[in-house]
């Protein structure tokens, strides 16, 4: 029942030819859901919808393997296949045959389905009206070169991000400049050159971050920086060109701008709505972001700065701050957070959580790193996950969940289990040293392992609303977020943070002065990514070129920013979410959803963060029922009530709770 991850470069063909066929086969297939007399839900739409499943299915493997494990090979057959699968859904999506049939059972049937199906037709009907399946046969046209035009750009933007990560190195001489690294960081750094020893630094998240938090030299940490903010400047025209043909797809579907083409699909209403709740935000954080960089610049000019903190001083002095005032740094907690004793732990709070186990299972993997557990409830088979957790070359930047196989009931009648893969960049365990995660990666395991009990836990039947498919995008960070802060508990802590040599467990004053330096910076943190979100929904208002794009950037930081990056800063030709993911006038989604999840977890908090009665409430009310209804009522189901929008402020300290 469950497919096996048996793909890899040397049968990448095959499985080429193979998607291919199954394409031309999906056309007949839906050719003849088309030839019935009588059509109803049972008969053309979950058909419909296996068929889709079945292709993503084929897919999703292919641009998994270009993520994690990128070569020539990979590219070559991702960016061959690429555009036929944006060709077929755009070509299905604008069927109005197909369209006029959703139409007509919805209207037939509409009120003897139950809700998933309600809401599959409801999604379906609006996801054609969205491709353009009411436009003349011309501008159809339009679209569907768009689109396949649009996946080519994203591809192009995100491989020219990889390469120039894989190819930057920093090399250091001078033992005097790696001086104030821990002892492990300089030991991974440490390569042979020529002969003698240096130290190599590079783009790599683990690298970059280690090299920018502890690196006395000010001149290099802005070389290290300036190369991170400058990566693939060819991105400059790719963007131009995005920009320009999402501006026109939007005019072509009768909307003003991307933005408000983008939100169709979420619960912000508006543009304006996202702005201006973009704006509160930040105008309710300034104080307490203000006496933040104060308080900082004051620690620095004590330390011997003699002008403002800047982006590249920023990890820098955070961490010597926080060493300060807190006595605690990062490199404490590393050896209570071996990678592998955090994710038992996790098991272990998911378990007490909602009563869910993880069971080790050995099936052909892409890494020798990867490890895969099947997970259940009870008695209940659940599905498949893979983790694959370490840093290495040709492996995409950050941290993400994929979702492969979505749980829905099959053409035979059966529950077909889900399965989802979770990848991260963490240190890379060696013989001699363990992958010890900082605070920050353990809040991005829990972060990403949210995102995948949505999509596994679903017990919806039809895969366009399983999972996280049908959830609207502002909505999906809800339960990933809402996860992530359980990591500041004690008696979460207490079930897995044990030091790495000796099995103690963490000593209780370092869990309070974790949960004490959780909101360190938190405005700084909070401002840094409202520009991020203002300035991606204010550059999709209109046809923008890259030079306008820098225009906004800057009109952004001139507005909400208090640490000003140099004016050499592209960031954004490295920023993925928006120009190779799904985030584009997206991005503000992170704090709109942070809304809900805060205020779910202080809820939690309230009633004991393991209260079996609201843990299983959340269980049945929010991650099972994935995108089977919208995000607004599965909350109010949950909670009782709308959210409320102070509790972001609160959980972070910015107002007092």
């Amino acid at each position: 029942m469950l497919p096996e991850f048996t793909l890899t470069e040397e049968n990448l063909d095959e499985r080429r030819e193979e998607f291919l066929k199954v394409i031309e086969n999906s056309k007949k297939k839906l050719e003849d859901l088309l030839s019935l007399e009588e059509k109803n839900f049972e008969n053309f739409v979950r058909p419909f919808q296996l068929i889709n499943e079945r292709i993503t299915e084929l897919f999703t493997p292919v641009a998994h393997l270009n993520s994690v494990m990128n070569s020539k090979k990979t590219q070559e057959v991702f960016s061959s296949l690429l555009p036929v699968i944006t060709e077929y859904f755009t070509t299905v999506h604008q069927d109005t045959r197909l369209y006029e049939t959703f139409k007509s059972i919805l209207e037939k049937d509409g009120k003897s389905l139950n809700h998933e199906q309600v809401r599959v037709l409801e999604l379906l009907i609006k996801t054609f009206k969205l491709e353009g399946v009411n436009l003349p046969d011309n501008e159809r046209e339009k679209v569907k070169s768009i689109n396949i035009k649009l996946s080519e750009l994203s591809n192009r933007f995100a491989q020219n991000v990889l390469n120039a990560t894989d190819r930057f190195e920093l090399l250091i001489e001078d033992p005097e400049d790696v001086k104030e690294f821990p002892e492990h960081e300089r030991q991974k750094a440490l390569v042979k050159k020529d002969g003698k020893p240096v130290y190599r630094f590079t783009l790599h998240q683990p690298s970059y971050i280690a090299f920018m938090t502890y690196a006395p030299d000010r001149g290099k940490r802005e070389e290290m920086y300036r190369a991170y903010v400058t990566r693939a400047p060819e991105n400059d025209e790719v963007i131009t060109e995005i920009l320009s043909l999402r501006y026109e797809k939007a005019r072509l579907l009768g909307f003003k701008n991307f933005a408000e083409l983008a939100l169709q699909m979420r619960m912000a209403d508006s543009p304006d709505e996202v702005i201006s709740f973009l704006r509160r935000l930040a105008d309710e954080s300034r104080a307490a972001v203000l006496k933040e960089y104060n308080e900082l610049n004051e620690f620095a000019r004590r330390n011997g700065l003699k002008d403002d903190v800047r982006p590249y001083d920023l990890l820098y002095y955070a961490e010597k701050l926080k060493r300060e005032k807190f006595n605690v740094d990062d490199e404490i907690y590393k050896p209570y957070f071996e990678k592998n004793s955090v994710l038992n732990g996790l098991f272990t709070f998911l378990n007490r959580l909602f009563d869910l186990e993880f069971e080790p299972v050995r099936v052909p993997v892409w890494h020798p790193s990867v490890k895969v557990f099947h997970i259940y409830r009870g008695d209940e088979f659940i599905g498949r996950i893979y983790y694959d957790l370490e840093a290495r070359k040709g492996k995409r930047s950050g941290a993400w969940m994929n979702d492969w196989v979505s749980h829905h009931v099959n053409e035979k009648g059966e529950e077909v289990p889900p399965v989802a893969f979770i990848v991260a960049n963490f240190p890379e365990e060696s013989e001699n040293s363990p992958s010890l995660l900082r605070p920050f990666d353990v809040k991005t395991l829990f972060h990403e392992m949210g995102h995948a009990l949505q999509h596994l836990l679903s017990k919806v039947r039809e895969p366009y609303v399983s999972g996280t498919a049908g959830v609207e995008w502002d909505a999906v960070e809800f339960p990933s977020q809402f996860l992530e802060n359980f990591v500041y508990e004690k008696d979460v802590l207490n079930l897995f943070a044990r030091h790495y040599k000796t099995g103690e467990p963490m000593p209780d004053d370092l869990i309070r002065k974790l949960r004490d330096v959780k909101n360190f910076l938190a405005g700084i943190l909070m401002t840094r990514q409202l520009e991020f979100g203002l300035f991606d929904m204010l550059i999709h208002l209109d046809r923008y070129t890259s030079k306008d794009v820098y225009d906004i950037l800057w009109s952004v930081r001139r507005e909400i920013s208090v640490i000003k990056p140099p004016e050499y800063d592209r960031f954004y030709w490295s920023f993925n979410h928006i120009f190779a993911g799904g985030y584009a006038a997206g991005y503000y989604s992170y704090k709109w959803a942070e809304v809900l999840s805060a205020d779910a977890f202080l809820y939690f908090v309230e009633n004991g963060i393991f209260n079996r009665e609201i843990g299983e409430r959340f269980y049945r009310e929010v991650l099972t029922k994935g995108g089977s209804l919208p995000a607004r009522e599965i909350f109010r189901n949950f909670m009782g009530r709308d959210p409320d929008p102070e509790a972001l402020l609160k959980l972070t300290g910015i107002k007092a709770k």
